[in-house]
């Protein structure tokens, strides 16, 4: 399977993180032709079981709890358009388009595995909404993660059978207006298909998706602004010895600590204060490798699980075309993705949490040479003093944040999904605890950038003289009080757009020329 420089090809068994990304931004997409030879073997069964007249959950029964209830034949269609109706109750703020996209892209994976049972034509008209950019409405809640995502992923339906509502070209309209716009035909559900379409873990697993990728990124950045501090702090970069590192050799602490060394080699500003006398610093500056470390190694698993999920197949009841089945199981349930996600809830918290501390220490360093909230002309101007009240507000928010959705299980559909996963109330906690991670280090960029000021004529190190570079670039030196807010915003958009980090590594050559 390859993509071409137009599209995303998509067969149900090897999507990546990243291309769910580029999906998410726009990319086309393109079924392959095996994963539709697939497909067409999968519903070719569901067609001759059902003129068989054979008893299928949610094809010629009832749903949850009504699973012993027989459908007459005769209101197949009738039941999986019902199916999608009942059960689009979301509600709340809308997911992103990005979100809604990328859950989309993640929809057309599964169906593509052959295992859904749904028509071809089905699964090119859900193709046909990413690739025209009709992007379905779908409130944020309403899911508890079992079975799979139904509220958000039958909101997503509803346009597809030119219901709901859609955006298409910066408008939102009624559904069938969008398709109609987007000269895409609305689809008439057969058999089983609403069923296929509206159970699944997508939404969960596509807000895991890009929350992984950016809580990647954010660890980077955090390394770089890391680095700044600590030079500015005057601190040791003995911490990142090699030998100390290795005699504790999480893969996280040592990629950390051989980061640190690339971006910190050849600084004037170290190496000024090397005989001081001084031997640790505080936690927050001794132990980055560790603690950065640590939160690599949960993103990481997060990633192992979230690319496990994406190329599974997670709807009820499943088709086995070579086997002539239908099999019932709990492939719905979002356990692996809720756990994980609460697992990089937790671990991305604490970058926002030691970048706190760090950010506390440089506004009040008098006895490392730094000038109270790093003004020059204390009680006249209160330099970046409230800066770090905002940082600790929201480190704060996180810490409620970060509270695991998956402990919690409140049982429905009359007791039969007795255990659900609430992985979607994770998953929507994520993204807000990535902004505040990303708002924290923004905060802590600001402090390091005017501690290193009063650092000069020495220069910084390899990685950390760009990365100062790249940001006063963007970020006016701190001379007099102004208004933080917009450097603050100017601090975000330079971590999230890559620029710091790609700077930084790009004059250090990362940790990739370190042997290993």
């Amino acid at each position: 399977m390859s993509d071409t420089p137009h599209d995303v090809a998509v067969d149900g068994r090897h999507l990546t993180l990243e291309r769910i990304e580029a999906i998410a931004d726009g990319a086309l997409v393109r079924v392959t032709d095996d994963a539709v030879e697939r497909v067409t073997r999968a519903r070719a069964l569901v067609d001759d079981r059902f003129a068989a007249g054979d008893s299928i959950y949610g094809v010629t029964t009832g749903f949850g709890r009504l699973a012993n209830v027989p459908v007459d034949p005769a209101d197949a269609e009738r039941l999986q358009v019902n199916l999608v109706r009942s059960h689009a109750a979301g509600t709340g703020a809308p997911l992103s388009s990005r979100v809604v996209r990328a859950a989309g892209a993640l929809r057309v994976n599964a169906l593509a595995a052959g295992h859904s049972g749904v028509r071809p034509e089905t699964l090119a008209t859900l193709v046909a909404l990413l690739n025209r950019g009709v992007t379905p409405y779908v409130p944020s809640q309403g899911s508890v993660g079992a079975s799979g995502d139904l509220a958000p992923l039958a909101h997503m339906t509803l346009t597809l059978i030119g219901e709901g509502e859609a955006w298409y070209e910066g408008e939102r309209l009624p559904s069938a207006v969008a398709l109609e716009r987007a000269g895409v035909r609305p689809v008439r559900l057969g058999a089983k298909e609403g069923l296929a379409l509206v159970n699944g873990t997508q939404i969960m697993t596509a807000i895991a998706a890009l929350g992984v990728l950016r809580a990647e990124r954010l660890a980077e950045a955090a390394d770089v602004i890391g680095a700044l501090s600590l030079e500015a702090f005057l601190g040791t970069d003995r911490v990142f010895d090699r030998r100390i590192n290795d005699l504790r050799p999480h893969p996280g602490q040592t990629s950390v600590a051989r980061h640190l060394r690339a971006l910190l080699a050849g600084s004037q500003i170290v190496e000024s204060h090397r005989e001081c006398g001084r031997v640790q610093d505080p936690y927050s500056y001794r132990c980055i490798p560790v603690v950065h470390g640590a939160v690599r190694d949960a993103v990481a698993y997060a990633r192992r699980v979230v690319e496990i999920e994406v190329n599974s197949v997670t709807d009820n009841p499943l088709v086995f075309p070579e086997d002539g089945e239908f099999l019932s199981g709990g492939n719905f349930h979002g356990e692996p993705v809720a756990l994980a996600i609460d697992f990089m809830k937790i671990a991305v918290a604490e970058l926002a949490s030691i970048s706190e501390r760090r950010l506390y220490l440089l506004l009040n360093g008098e006895e490392r040479e730094l000038p109270l909230f790093l003004t020059g002309r204390s009680g006249v101007q209160s330099g970046l003093m409230i800066v770090q009240y905002t940082a600790a507000a929201l480190v704060n928010e996180n810490k409620g944040l970060a509270w695991p959705s998956s402990v919690d299980s409140i049982p429905t559909s009359a007791g039969q999904e007795d255990h659900v996963s609430m992985g979607m109330t994770s998953a929507n906690a994520l993204g807000r605890a990535l902004d505040n991670v990303e708002a924290a280090l923004a905060c802590e960029l600001l402090g390091a950038l005017a501690a290193t000021d009063f650092r000069r004529p020495l220069r910084s190190g390899a990685g950390t003289q760009a990365a100062y570079d790249a940001a006063r670039r963007v970020i006016a030196p701190l001379v007099d009080d102004r208004v933080p807010a917009p450097d603050i915003e100017s601090a975000r958009r330079l971590i999230a757009s890559g620029d710091l980090v790609r700077a930084a590594e790009e004059a250090s050559g990362g940790a990739q020329k370190e042997p290993a």
